[in-house]
Parts: C-alpha cells; structure tokens; sequence
C-alpha cells in the first residue's frame, strides 16, 4: 500500500431493497433521490440525512480523494447504519446490503479502496459469525462498530467473544461514536451531537474497554477510536491518577492506563494543530492515522494540509499516512 490512507470514510448505499422481515413498524431506511446527485435517507417516512453521490458512487469518491491526497479509503458504514436496535435477523439482513455495497466499491477500484464491513453487535455470537466470514473476503480488512449497544459500553463482558475473534483473525476495528449519551444536556441544534457529545461518547468506550479488561486480555487487538479519541486524551491523566492512588480503580487494571492507550490507535480528525500535536504526545506519533470522515459536512478536506500544519517531521507524516494504517489495515506499507 503507497500513498496516504484515510481509516475514517463512510459509505451510505445508492439504495436499499424493501423491507422484507416480519415486524409491521420498522426503521428500515429507504433512498428518496432529490436532485444534482443527492438523495434523503429516510426512515418511518422522515428525512434522517441528506447526502450526496460520494457516498456511494466510486468515481466520485476516488476525485473527492484525489483532491485531497489520498490514496486509499478504509470505507466504513455510516454509523446509523449499524442497527444495533434492529432484531438480529433484520441487524444481519441489513449488514448483507452495506457490507455488500462497500465490497462492490472495492471491486469497482481495489487499489483505492478496501472495506471495514459491519456486523450485528447486538447478537454477539451471530457477530462473531459476519466478522468471520468478512475476513475471508479478502476486500475486507476489518469493521466498524459503535460506542455503544443500545445503551450498553462496547467494555462490557457480553461482547468480549467479537473482540477476542477479531484478536485472532487480526482484524482491524474501528471504533466511531454512535447515539452518544447526555444528548438532554444540549442546548442548541442537533448537529451539536457531532460537536459536543460524540467526544465525550468516545472517552466513554475507550474507557469501558479499559476498566472492562477487554484491553488487557486482548493486547495484540488493533483497534482505532474516530475523531482523535475525543476527550480521551484530557480523560487518560485522571485515569493514570485514579489506577495508582484509588485501590478500587487500580483492581480494574491488570496495567498502567498509559501503556494500554498507547497500544490503542486514534485517527487525526481534530481540526486543530495543537490538538493534533498533543495526541502525538500522549499517545505516540506511532499510534495516529488519517481520518477524514468523508463524505460528510464535518470532513476534513485538507487531512495533509492538517499534518503540515501540526509541524511534524518527514518521518512521523509517513508514519501517519502510510506505516501506521499498514499496520492497522494489516497490509504491506
């Protein structure tokens, strides 16, 4: 793999077959096209989420990726799309038509793309089974999962068994904020979600899989965390303090919370030198990878132009751009 590879890109299919499964009132989400290539995604007959063509259509995406120089997208769901609140038949039925449409996106152009699929986290073992069966497909290097199961921490013991297979297979997993929790405590429009609360939401999961063990147990799992790791960083002193002074945190870890984070990998989308410049710090320069979210309003279009600003040397932008997600994707650098 050459050039810079983006880990944090989403995908949203051109459409979605009809409901086929047996419950009456259902989310399945359906494709209203609405002109100069965009189309509403809806569900229950509401508009979710307006995008455009790049969220599905290769040639597009490749000239979005070429503008900003990258080489190669690590395509993932759009988030919504995980389904965790679907019954697992329909949670697998709808991972089928996603994964489906990002594999058909790396075979339209494999040297541009490759494919974090998903999987039904809400039945574990039928999980472990998708995972399974994606890390045969050789157009997929891993998955996306969310934060959080209806409600319930990505840390929690009940979904130990994905994180152990994914260990195993050497898959990579990346983690991205998904129905964050303290929604209620905003004051303003809905798009602060994606400002305030999936940083928080993501401190939350990097936490949980910390205090949970699932770090520990699991130290070869190549797993990333969206947008820097939100709050993490700022969240990991107090966490080191707590483990070395507070006996009750201390017997959750089997090891210092700094060495497990900088096992741990955290994409660049902070929006801010200094910002960038502190992970680095925390967390090492060996530990970051692109990620721009594409497609969507909040991407960073100029993700190299983000590193020049940050200052780093020769060495740790080639770190960043190319070793690092060789290492994560498991592909050759």
């Amino acid at each position: 793999m050459t050039g810079a590879v983006d880990i944090h890109a989403h995908v949203v299919p051109a459409d979605f077959p009809r409901y086929a499964g047996r419950h009456a009132d259902h989310a399945w989400p359906s494709m209203c096209p609405v002109g100069c290539g965009h189309r509403h995604i809806m569900i229950r007959g509401n508009v979710f989420r307006t995008v455009s063509e790049a969220s599905w259509d290769a040639a597009r995406r490749i000239a979005d990726m070429d503008a900003a120089g990258i080489a190669v997208q690590a395509l993932s769901p759009m988030p919504e799309l995980l389904s965790y609140w679907f019954e697992a038949d329909d949670a697998v039925a709808m991972a089928e038509v996603v994964n489906g449409s990002i594999a058909d996106m790396v075979d339209a152009r494999p040297g541009r793309f490759v494919g974090l699929g998903m999987v039904p986290l809400q039945a574990p073992d039928r999980a472990v089974e998708v995972l399974q069966a994606l890390m045969r497909d050789g157009r997929f290097r891993g998955i996306e999962i969310g934060t959080n199961v209806n409600g319930v921490p990505i840390g929690d013991a009940r979904f130990a068994p994905l994180f152990a297979e994914a260990e195993r297979l050497g898959a990579a997993v990346f983690v991205h904020a998904l129905h964050p929790v303290g929604d209620e405590r905003l004051v303003g429009p809905a798009l602060l979600k994606a400002v305030v609360s999936f940083p928080c939401e993501t401190a939350f999961a990097v936490a949980s899989l910390m205090t949970g063990g699932i770090l520990s147990r699991h130290p070869r799992l190549k797993i990333a965390f969206s947008h820097g790791g939100g709050a993490f960083a700022s969240l990991l002193p107090r966490l080191q303090y707590g483990w070395e002074t507070l006996k009750p945190i201390g017997a959750l870890m089997a090891e210092a919370p700094r060495e497990i984070a900088r096992r741990l990998y955290f994409d660049t989308l902070v929006y801010d030198a200094p910002t960038l410049r502190h992970l680095a710090e925390v967390f090492g320069p060996d530990r970051l990878l692109i990620g721009t979210d594409h497609p969507f309003d909040i991407q960073d279009c100029d993700p190299l132009g983000s590193l020049a600003a940050a200052g780093f040397s020769d060495e740790v932008r080639d770190l960043v751009t190319r070793r690092n997600p060789a290492r994560f994707l498991g592909t050759d650098a």
